[in-house]
């Protein structure tokens, strides 16, 4: 396992949810959610440098077949913008279903939609940064597709 502070970026159309992982990657844990009209990159440069980060997830929102989605190009375009406004490693990983689960998590503790609306993407963006965490610890790989800034394609 990498050394280092991750953090998950769960990419909606009207807000960004931001989660971070701890030092030896075990944990994630919330942090903020962007309303999207803002400078996300700003914004979450300002999260990399209070948390030490050293790489950002973003999930890859494909459909339940795999298939890509007008949600897919616009996580793949904001990972690009991150990887060249940042400077830093952006992995897209497979986000199917976080919401989804984020969602209902938060219904099952008893929060409505309307109170769960400003923090259900955070909670997304920690079930997909923990899942990628889970995956580099037991494949000993990093997780998903690091992004080419320079291309603005991703490559394995």
């Amino acid at each position: 396992m990498r050394p280092g502070v991750r953090l998950g970026v769960d990419v909606g159309r009207a807000r960004i949810g931001v989660a971070r992982s701890d030092l030896h990657g075990l944990l994630a844990t919330p942090v903020a959610t962007l309303a999207r009209r803002d400078d996300y990159c700003a914004s979450i440069r300002s999260v990399m440098q209070e948390t030490g980060a050293t790489e950002i997830i973003v999930g890859l929102p494909l459909s339940l077949s795999g298939a890509e989605t007008a949600s897919t190009t616009d996580a793949r375009e904001v990972a690009v913008a991150l990887a060249r406004a940042l400077g830093t490693p952006v992995r897209l990983v497979d986000e199917r279903l976080t919401t989804v689960t984020a969602a209902r998590s938060l219904r099952e503790a008893g929060r409505t939609s309307r109170t769960s609306r400003p923090i259900v993407d955070q909670v997304a963006a920690v079930i997909l940064l923990q899942h990628a965490l889970d995956h580099e610890r037991a494949s000993g790989r990093p997780p998903g597709e690091l992004v080419q800034p320079d291309e603005g394609q991703p490559a394995s």
